[in-house]
């Protein structure tokens, strides 16, 4: 009898056992699914601000989702991002997080069990051609592509004109007739053609990109930097520049706003994200035209359209990340209407190539004369050549800014391309 209430207890623990652990696991699914989703980006007028009304439309069809904006600085979410995931814990991480198009690679190849495969929810082909390289891996689709950097050339109509100039000049023209120009602007009318700070290369990384060439060779990993041609030119070009007299050297941001809302310089060559603050100046309206992004003239695959910074959404695998990967392919992967609302409100140029057949892709600026500004943009977006911005876009980056000063103090341009690809080198091993 004692064996057999034992034997019965036995069975009745091991069930309860087995009932117990058979609960927990879809009760901590069902915790996932049900959990707020959580998302970090920085810049509240543009990023978030696009996330809020990313949560309003997908409200529409799931209205008891929670979605959770989080700001914080990018610097910030790349070092949170880091330190969590170096940890091998995901308490604290988001549910999706944006990362921007340049060092979205270093955090795929650095934690690749860390992202969520996207590639059954959104098509690449859907998206520009440029934005894939850095959003994908080994063939899969982790990113969704998000705003264009797609680069112009802002212009100063009426500076022009004194000069004896039209935007046309500047239409589809190389670096040489953009110095040209400058030039005679400088005389005419005694103002810088751009501003330039001499820590910062994004005109650099504007110039070879234009060319289908990066600091990078395909593989992402290994300089390329010595035999760079298109990056050979960008230094002449810049060197060029400089001894023109037409560069306004500024030392950081508010310096670049104050050059041209203060109508100090002539031309504004960067991505499409200056609008807002070009069209703060209110008493500038009429005055401005936005043309094609200068090629380089002696690299014969180098194009009138290049990028210059734009970001990506990623989903990562914590719990909940089926709802935030459905919440994501549902709003910023597929949604052409709320990217009529994203470019109306916020002045954000989709990647989403169907995007641009919307009505609000088409209006005209009048603070720019009535250009289809907009569609402009769109256009020159899917001429963008492809490069792999790779996992040290950066650090690269860092070492030509110290050798840009080597070549304009008379260095020679030969030896400071291949003292800078030792030092790539050496740092990337």
């Amino acid at each position: 009898m004692k064996k057999a209430l034992i034997i019965l207890l036995t069975a009745f623990l091991l069930l309860t056992a087995c009932s117990s652990q058979s609960n927990d696991q879809p009760a901590n699914e069902s915790k996932g699914k049900d959990s707020k989703i959580t998302v970090w980006a920085w810049d509240p007028n543009f990023n978030i601000a696009a996330m809020k009304l990313a949560k309003e439309a997908y409200a529409a069809d799931k209205p008891d989702a929670k979605i959770d904006l989080v700001e914080y600085a990018q610097a910030d979410i790349i070092q949170k991002l880091n330190t969590g995931l170096n940890s091998g814990t995901t308490s604290g991480l988001p549910n999706i997080v944006l990362i921007e198009d340049y060092r979205a690679q270093s955090f795929l190849k650095a934690y690749p069990d860390a992202f969520y495969d996207m590639s059954s929810l959104i098509k690449p082909e859907n998206f520009a051609e440029y934005k894939i390289a850095p959003t994908s891996l080994n063939g899969k689709q982790y990113g969704v592509p998000f705003d264009s950097g797609v680069t112009g050339l802002y212009v100063r109509t009426d500076y022009l004109k004194e000069a004896g100039y039209t935007p046309e000049d500047l239409t589809n023209a190389d670096w040489d007739k953009f110095i040209e120009v400058g030039k005679a602007v400088k005389a005419k009318t005694g103002k810088y053609m751009l501003s330039l700070d001499p820590n910062d290369q994004g005109i650099i990384r504007i110039m070879i990109q234009s060319a289908g060439s990066w600091y990078l060779k395909e593989d992402g990993v290994t300089p390329n930097v010595k035999d760079n041609a298109a990056l050979k030119e960008a230094f002449v070009t810049y060197k060029k520049m400089m001894e023109a007299d037409i560069v306004n050297i500024i030392s950081d941001w508010s310096q670049f706003l104050a050059g041209f809302n203060g109508g100090n310089v002539a031309s504004i060559p960067t991505g499409n994200w200056i609008t807002a603050s070009v069209k703060v100046e209110a008493s500038q309206s009429g005055k401005w035209t936005i043309v094609p992004i200068p090629k380089l003239k002696n690299t014969p695959n180098s194009v009138n359209a290049s990028n210059l910074g734009g970001s990506s959404w990623y989903v990562l695998n914590v719990p909940g990340k089926e709802a935030a990967a459905d919440f994501l392919a549902k709003t910023m992967g597929s949604n052409v209407e709320l990217y009529q609302k994203l470019v109306k409100d916020i002045g954000v140029i989709a990647t989403l190539k169907e995007a641009a057949s919307g009505e609000a892709y088409k209006q005209g600026d009048e603070f720019f004369g009535g250009q289809k500004t907009i569609e402009d943009f769109a256009k020159w977006t899917q001429q963008i050549p492809r490069v792999n911005y790779g996992m040290h876009t950066y650090a690269v980056d860092d070492i030509l800014i110290a050798e840009m000063q080597n070549y304009l103090n008379g260095g020679d341009l030969d030896k400071i391309m291949a003292d800078a690809q030792s030092q790539a080198e050496a740092q990337l091993k």
